[in-house]
């Protein structure tokens, strides 16, 4: 009941800010009438031009790319010679979305507990003691603070300065 009510407020929520709604992870397994409400909350959403939320629902990583290579494999349009990161990518979860690029981790925990593990591939890591919900704007700027410091070079070998 909670999530069929959540899908009302979040399409009066998007329509309000001008956000574009994303469902991550396998629906199949959810209740037909709320996978109705995803589709046609995304359906509803997919021109906004404002905030990209994503909400992640039955969602894991590693059946997120299982899945996309059945769908690849089904597609059946894809030469398996012609496939490269761009195409892996097409049939993600998260397909049209850019890669996090910062991913702030609470509670103490160390893990990525099979969360987006492609998409975290070259994104910077925050890690906290602090609980989710104690997790503050205070601690939101901490966090972008230190990562506004980071030298990213997406996978790239710092070349040497001349002494």
């Amino acid at each position: 009941k909670l999530l069929r009510n959540y899908m009302k407020t979040c399409l009066k929520t998007a329509a309000k800010n001008d956000m574009k709604v994303r469902v991550l992870g396998d629906i199949e397994a959810l209740d037909e009438d709320i996978r109705t409400r995803i589709l046609e909350l995304e359906e509803a959403t997919k021109d906004n031009g404002g905030l990209n939320f994503q909400i992640a629902l039955n969602y894991g990583s590693r059946d997120e790319m299982i899945r996309a290579v059945r769908r690849l494999a089904r597609d059946g349009k894809v030469v398996p010679e012609t496939i490269d990161e761009t195409v892996f990518e097409s049939y993600l979860d998260t397909h049209g979305i850019p890669d996090p690029d910062l991913l702030i981790r609470t509670s103490g925990e160390l893990r990525l507990s099979n969360y987006l593990l492609w998409q975290l591939a070259y994104t910077e890591f925050y890690f906290t003691e602090i609980p989710w919900p104690d997790f503050t704007k205070e601690e939101l700027e901490k966090a972008i603070a230190q990562y506004n410091k980071r030298d990213r070079r997406y996978g790239g070998v710092k070349e040497e300065e001349d002494v």
